[in-house]
Parts: structure tokens; C-alpha cells; sequence
């Protein structure tokens, strides 16, 4: 761990000049200085002081946090052509996360299978085309430009009924696809 370079990321984040730091530490500037650039290393009572005074202590600052992945590039997805059905996982693995979103194509007259009711929630945005959102015995309408959300409690499916391709974002909470 880089502690000089953590400290100034801290001091940044806060807004403080060197100086004010060391002001609020009771230590030189230069020091702040020296120890931002790895050409001193403080004490633990100092560094509980430095770290104190920028609104953390000593675990916070050696704990190691995992590098979150955040951006997912066209190349992570996952497709899988199936029946007319076109899945693109957008999220690898999201199976371990709280929810799982998939761009779905469907072609025209073409369903995907039918889920049996369980826990959960389900969200889409209909990105192309028109969609029919089949929960139980009720049938929902959803086109271009429309969202649709509900409990996953009973029976359901999507069905295209359109003349053309339906292009949809579906997210599933828990993951179920």
C-alpha cells in the first residue's frame, strides 16, 4: 500500500491544502510533504492523528477494498441464440448479483418460454418493436419507448406479436434467467 499517496487522496477529497492538514494535525507542512511523497513514514500515533483529522481512522485506512468492476464492454456478454429468441446477458456472472439484466430480441410470433410464478421482480424497457407481457390470464401491451414491471407471483411469458424484431431490456430481481 502506497500510504503517501492514500493520505494526499484523502487530503484531495477533503479539499485541504498540505498546510491545512498539517494545522489541523499540529505538524509542518513539509512534513505533510514528506510523507505524501514516501520520503517519511509517520508513527501510528501520527497517522491516527493525519487520519483523524481527514475524517477516518486506522481500519478504514488499511482495509483493502476489491476493485469494483463497474463498465462491461459488448464483448463480456453472453448470447445465446435459442428458438427465435436472441439472449445477451449484459452482466457476466450476474447470476451472484441482486438482479439480472438481458437485452432480449424476439422475432415475430415468437415467445419466450413460460415462467413459473416465483419470488421476485421483473422490470423491462421496450428499446424496438412491441411486446405482449402475458401474467396469468392477463395480457399487457408494452411498445417502443414503454417500461413494463411486475411481481413475478404468477404464471408469465413474453410474446411478440408485432410484424416486426422486439428489442427489450429485461432485469430480473433475484436473478432468474
Amino acid at each position: 500500500m502506497d500510504i503517501g499517496a492514500k493520505i494526499k487522496q484523502m487530503r484531495n477529497q477533503k479539499s485541504l491544502t498540505q498546510e491545512e492538514l498539517a494545522d489541523r494535525c499540529e505538524l509542518t507542512k513539509g512534513y505533510i510533504s514528506q510523507l505524501e511523497n514516501n520520503l517519511n513514514s509517520p508513527s501510528i500515533a501520527t497517522l491516527t492523528d493525519i487520519l483523524s483529522a481527514l475524517g477516518s481512522n486506522l481500519s478504514e485506512f488499511f482495509k483493502e477494498e476489491p476493485d469494483e468492476k463497474v463498465v462491461f464492454s459488448k464483448e463480456e456478454f453472453i448470447e445465446k441464440d435459442a428458438d427465435g429468441v436472441l439472449w445477451n446477458w449484459l452482466i457476466p456472472n450476474a447470476q451472484k448479483n441482486m438482479m439480472e439484466p438481458v437485452l432480449v430480441e424476439l422475432n415475430e410470433g415468437v415467445s419466450t418460454a413460460g415462467d413459473v410464478p416465483h419470488e421476485g421482480e421483473e422490470f423491462g424497457y421496450v428499446l424496438e418493436g412491441k411486446i405482449t407481457i402475458v401474467l396469468g390470464s392477463k395480457h399487457h401491451q408494452c411498445k417502443k419507448g414503454e417500461a413494463f414491471y411486475y411481481t413475478a407471483n404468477k404464471p408469465h411469458c413474453i410474446v411478440n406479436r408485432g410484424k416486426s424484431k422486439a428489442k427489450f431490456i429485461w432485469i430480473s430481481t433475484p436473478p432468474n434467467f
